[in-house]
């Protein structure tokens, strides 16, 4: 059964601090449709990036070039955003969420910059693009029973640039070809 919070719990600050992965999910209000007024949800994964807790009720992480820019985009559009994070140990299922707004700054103006923790992928190129802030109106804790055991073996690096899924896709012959 889902559990919810006013802000972050120590148990779920444990988590964050140790997780070395966590999920962003935002949409763009400009293309808001269908019954829950929300455009089309982007999920990025975050591995290698540390998720930085400011306070009971703000996060932050660094973005960096690399993706596309969903998340900056749909955040300075007024998106919401929600947050994950993920117990992958065999002991300890968990999934935390965190729900709020989400302030966007340039990387070389923000005050945040300098305290928040580097990324913890060596291998990849590391260009920072924006902090992302996060505001925290409410967390969301749930069993996690869908989540499997994994361990970490470590960040992926420049050289594990996967192609496969993103060649063009071949023409169809036609019966005139």
């Amino acid at each position: 059964m889902a559990t919810f919070y006013p802000s972050i719990t120590e148990e779920q600050a444990a988590l964050i601090a140790n997780a070395p992965l966590f999920f962003v999910a935002t949409a763009d209000p400009e293309l808001a449709h269908g019954p829950h007024g929300v455009g089309p949800v982007n999920v990025s994964p975050k591995g290698g990036v540390p998720l930085h807790i400011l306070d009971a009720n703000r996060v932050a992480f660094v973005d960096y070039v690399g993706s596309g820019n969903e998340t900056a985009r749909h955040s300075l559009a007024g998106g919401p955003i929600t947050l994950m994070v993920c117990s992958f140990e065999d002991d300890q299922a968990a999934i935390i969420r965190l729900y709020g707004t989400a302030q966007v700054t340039p990387f070389d103006q923000s005050p945040l910059a300098q305290q928040l923790p580097q990324p913890t992928n060596p291998g990849a190129p590391a260009v920072a693009r924006y902090v992302i802030e996060v505001a925290i109106e409410q967390t969301m804790t749930s069993c996690g029973y869908g989540v499997p055991v994994m361990s970490f073996v470590r960040n992926r690096r420049t050289v594990d640039r996967g192609t496969r899924y993103k060649r063009p896709a071949k023409r169809a012959q036609t019966a005139e070809s």
